[in-house]
């Protein structure tokens, strides 16, 4: 049985049921949008651990113009953004938003699940602040 095939059960007798390419791409795409990875493993490329510890995360985001981050996850964080930028960070549940930041900018972030792009015309550049535990 190939890699593209599975088996069915009925009646006693192993059937194959065949995946195609394209209802196997939108599984494992539907897969990535229900169980969105750390940032770091999916990204490695532009996304580096400056420190972690039990209370925060920080993350340094180096992304090339036109580069793609896939579906991923972060807690409440803190962004400082280094670089002007123009991002399109799409969510969990399809919905696209182009963001455009200025460089000195902090914002705060609630937990979210999205893929991001860089459409601007430069590398963009960023200091993120995940945060692990509730304030005492």
């Amino acid at each position: 049985m190939r890699s593209s095939e599975r088996a069915k059960v009925s009646a006693g007798r192993v059937m194959p049921i065949r995946l195609t390419g394209m209802s196997a791409t939108v599984l494992i795409f539907l897969a990535g949008m229900i169980y969105a990875q750390d940032v770091v493993k999916v990204a490695p490329d532009s996304h580096t651990v400056l420190l972690e510890n039990d209370q925060v995360r920080v993350l340094k985001v180096d992304m090339k113009p036109g580069q793609k981050v896939p579906m991923h996850s972060h807690p409440h964080n803190v962004i400082y953004y280094l670089t002007d930028g123009i991002l399109r960070l799409t969510s969990a549940d399809g919905k696209t938003e182009d963001r455009r930041v200025k460089a000195g900018t902090v914002v705060w972030s609630e937990a979210s699940k999205h893929a991001a792009e860089n459409i601007g015309p430069a590398e963009f550049r960023e200091v993120q602040i995940e945060l692990k535990k509730a304030g005492r």
